[in-house]
């Protein structure tokens, strides 16, 4: 090969593959350099530390952070204790109030659910709802804890159930209690009938129709599932009820029928 086939061979063959690593050839002044195998095999040593040593960070924090959460879950204990009367929802831990919000709660057409709960979900939801949402395990709807576009709604009955918060005390909330955590609603001195018996009528739902479904189901009578909500199945165990203990036969649940089952008014 002449000099003038040589020059034009290394112009045409500016990289090639060799080993399956690029070594690559160029001229300067005329003369061939050939950058060694070996820069390729150090950069790609000092890249596979990097990534060993990002690793190991990434496993260490999280570690840590299993370890926060274990720790946190087996020395404290929370509940969300909320008083619709008083439109306040306390945050205890281990027995002693940490934190207390204000909170907006059902309107009267439509009561938050009295009763013991416990989040069951949680989520950051869209603006509507503040950005933050905890699930309660009430069996006859969707209630939660969230925020709200409203804040001036804080402080009254406006909601359709839900416990609406200011969205800083909600994100706060949000934050401090896990999974599972209990959430008490009471309303009133007569705990699931609130502030008294009322009658109860077919479609109705709350904590005094669970109550009345437990009492039947325990009396024998009611053998569907315990909802909270009055559905044809407790309509047959009321009447049936009602009959046996020579009461009027009616779909109502009043206060003659509510004190035969063993239920009375009392703080």
């Amino acid at each position: 090969m002449n000099k003038a086939s040589y020059s034009n061979y290394i112009h045409g063959n500016a990289f090639r593959l060799n080993n399956f690593a690029f070594t690559y050839i160029y001229v300067c002044g005329g003369e061939v350099f050939l950058r060694n195998k070996l820069v390729l095999v150090i950069f790609m040593s000092v890249i596979a530390i990097l990534s060993s040593i990002q690793i190991y960070k990434d496993y260490m924090y999280e570690k840590k952070v299993e370890e926060y959460s274990e720790e946190t879950d087996k020395k404290s204990d929370f509940l969300i204790f909320i008083e619709i009367e008083d439109k306040i929802l306390y945050l205890l831990q281990d027995g002693n109030c940490i934190r207390k919000y204000p909170i907006a709660t059902g309107a009267p057409d439509t009561p938050s659910p009295i009763g013991s709960w416990k989040i069951v979900n949680k989520g950051d939801w869209g603006e509507g709802f503040g950005g933050r949402w905890m699930g309660l395990n009430v069996p006859w709807g969707k209630y939660g804890i969230h925020g709200t576009t409203s804040p001036n709604s804080i402080g009254w009955e406006v909601s359709h159930g839900c416990i609406r918060m200011y969205n800083r005390d909600v994100k706060e909330l949000y934050k401090i209690v896990p999974h599972g955590t209990p959430v008490v609603i009471v309303n009133g001195p007569f705990g699931p009938f609130g502030r008294g018996f009322r009658n109860i009528e077919p479609g109705d739902r709350g904590a005094d129709v669970m109550a009345i479904q437990l009492r039947l189901k325990e009396l024998g009578y009611f053998k569907g599932w315990v909802s909270g909500i009055y559905d044809d199945d407790l309509k047959y165990a009321v009447h049936k009820f009602q009959k046996n203990n020579n009461l009027p036969v009616t779909n109502t649940v009043n206060k003659k029928t509510w004190e035969k089952m063993g239920f009375f008014e009392f703080e």
